[in-house]
C-alpha cells in the first residue's frame, strides 16, 4: 500500500522553529517530486514548497529564506524546516507526491498525506 505520513507538527512561539517529516511507504522517493501544501482554517489548500526527483527546489513567496526543503532518499524521507515561524504559518501541513517534476495545482499530485497541525501562538 503507497502511504505517505507527515509527522514533526506541534506548537510553538513565533520566531520559533520545527522540522516536519515526511515519510514514504509502499513505493520509494527517488523518481518522485515531493511537495508541501498547508491548509488555515478557512482557505485554500496552498503549496508552500516543492522538490524534484533531481532535488531542485521552490518556494512560494510567503516562506522564501525562511523554510528549507530536503529530501534524503536513503531513508525514503522529505524534510521540511520551518525558522523564523509567524502566526500566519498556522496551518495543517500535508506533503504530496507526483512523479518527477513538481506542479504547482494540487490535482497533480497522485499521493497525500493525512496532515500534520502546525499552530504557531504565543
Amino acid at each position: 500500500q503507497l502511504q505517505l505520513v507527515e509527522s514533526g507538527g506541534g506548537l510553538v512561539q513565533p520566531g520559533g522553529s520545527l522540522r516536519l517529516s515526511c515519510a514514504a511507504s509502499g513505493f520509494t522517493l527517488d523518481d518522485y517530486a515531493i511537495a508541501w501544501f498547508r491548509q488555515a482554517p478557512g482557505k485554500e489548500r496552498e503549496r508552500v514548497t516543492c522538490i524534484s526527483s533531481s532535488g531542485s527546489p521552490n518556494y512560494a513567496d510567503s516562506v522564501k529564506g525562511r523554510f528549507t526543503i530536503s529530501r534524503d532518499n536513503a531513508k525514503n524521507t522529505v524534510y521540511l524546516q520551518m525558522n523564523s515561524l509567524k502566526p500566519e504559518d498556522t496551518a495543517v501541513y500535508y506533503c504530496a507526491a507526483r512523479f518527477r517534476v513538481c506542479n504547482i495545482w494540487r490535482s497533480e499530485y497522485n499521493y497525500w498525506g493525512q496532515g500534520t497541525q502546525v499552530t504557531v501562538s504565543s
